[in-house]
């Protein structure tokens, strides 16, 4: 992986459970506003997406977006996590 690529993945890997942020917030927060597209293929290539959480990255307009192991799946993960945090409240 690049250096870019382990940067996105330490960004994602801090997204607290039952939050989401956009594809364009990891970018700007990788200091590359612009690659929102490279934060997409950095997250297609996470090898372990159950614990570096990259399903807690959605696109701007809220939509779900692609994840690697399916969009009903990632779907699922953002709403248990909801439900899990709203629990724990």
């Amino acid at each position: 992986m690049t250096e870019f690529e382990k940067k996105v993945l330490r960004i994602v890997s801090q997204i607290p459970l039952g939050q989401v942020h956009s594809y364009k917030w990891v970018a700007k927060k990788s200091g590359r506003p612009r690659a929102y597209r490279a934060v997409a293929s950095a997250l297609k290539k996470n090898p372990y997406p159950l614990f570096i959480p990259c399903h807690r990255v959605i696109k701007s307009s809220g939509q779900a977006g692609g994840y690697s192991l399916g969009k009903a799946l990632k779907v699922n993960l953002i709403n248990l996590e909801k439900k899990i945090k709203d629990m724990v409240k």
